[in-house]
């Protein structure tokens, strides 16, 4: 099990966490000034904030140490901002479906899962769409997907209402050529909403199983190794995971749940 560090000032519900160097950037919900905030990943100090003009509602963010940017989805325009961590004007482009969680390929492109339409789609850092990848009828809920280092995709699907809540293997057709899980359920083999995930150098694969409130780790091959964080040691739901590799530091960004919304968000540090 990890050991908690610290947790950074419960604030408005976090939408999305990503660290670089030494910073840590964390996108929060109802921010009218559009900003992403920037931490010290040492002190936990706030530094300052990344603007992101018209972003409005965003899902998620992703940093990229290749194009020193920030990538930001934004789920009511259907679009991706660049944001130069260097300050320097941001830029969009359309996805032309909706989007949801982002992650880098091994090449430094953007991948985009796109929630309703069963889709994945590769971009590359100025915006052109270089493949699409359409998901089975099964994968109902698809919310990340990440490239391992042989250049296979995983990705995560299930909500509450699906019959399947998977990490699976992708194969180059789209179909699934292995999966974790299955049934909602929980304990070592199941899964309620599996929502976001984050890998090591080996392609070892932490999963924030949402409703279930843990971080789960999953060998290459997808097979369960042990949880990592625990319901006690989160409180609330893990919405969004980064791993600092370096350091063995995995964010955890978690909201509260009440009355049928998020109402409170904070990142709980966790040495992994």
């Amino acid at each position: 099990m990890g050991h908690v560090i610290t947790t950074l000032a419960e604030r408005t519900p976090i939408w999305g966490v990503a660290t670089l160097d030494n910073h840590l950037y964390v996108l929060r919900a109802g921010k009218s000034s559009e900003q992403i905030e920037v931490y010290d990943v040492d002190s936990f100090c706030f530094l300052h904030y990344l603007t992101v003009p018209g972003l409005g509602t965003a899902a998620d963010i992703v940093v990229c140490e290749h194009s020193r940017c920030a990538y930001v989805s934004n789920h009511l325009r259907n679009s991706v901002h660049k944001v130069p961590l260097s300050g320097d004007a941001t830029t969009q482009w359309p996805v032309n479906d909706e989007p949801r969680f982002l992650s880098l390929t091994v090449k430094h492109n953007l991948l985009v899962t796109c929630f309703r339409v069963r889709k994945i789609k590769e971009f590359t850092t100025d915006g052109q769409l270089l493949r699409e990848v359409v998901l089975p009828q099964d994968v109902c809920t698809p919310w990340h997907t990440l490239q391992l280092s042989s250049g296979e995709l995983i990705l995560c699907h299930g909500e509450p209402d699906d019959q399947l809540h998977r990490v699976c293997q992708i194969d180059s057709e789209g179909q699934v050529a292995k999966s974790f899980g299955g049934p909602r359920g929980s304990g070592s083999q199941g899964m309620n909403t599996p929502a976001h995930m984050a890998l090591d150098f080996n392609d070892f694969v932490f999963v924030a199983d949402l409703n279930n409130c843990r971080v789960l780790l999953l060998s290459p091959t997808l097979t369960y190794v042990r949880d990592v964080v625990s319901r006690d040691q989160l409180k609330w739901k893990p919405l969004r995971l980064s791993l600092d590799v370096q350091r063995r530091r995995l964010y955890v960004a978690v909201n509260e749940w009440k009355d049928g919304k998020h109402t409170a968000g904070r990142v709980v540090v966790v040495k992994v």
